[in-house]
């Protein structure tokens, strides 16, 4: 399954919002070194119920704007 995201970095809690055509994902982590992607990865996984491993990042490293994949079993 394909997600688009758009992240929002800094924010007070980890929360989901579904917009119209793609998930606002607000994260506690700081956009540095990695650490609102992996914290993106963690959330998503739990939020689908898989596996952190079944989630990739497809597009937007390093953007707000992401693409993700989740892998269902």
């Amino acid at each position: 399954m394909l997600v688009k995201i758009r992240v929002v970095p800094n924010a007070k809690q980890n929360k989901i919002v579904e917009e119209k055509d793609r998930l606002k994902v607000y994260l506690s982590a700081p956009p540095v070194e990695g650490k609102a992607n992996k914290a993106l990865v963690e959330l998503m996984a739990e939020h689908y119920h898989v596996k952190r491993s079944q989630v990739t990042i497809l597009r937007g490293q390093k953007g707000r704007e992401k693409l993700i994949e989740v892998d269902n079993p």
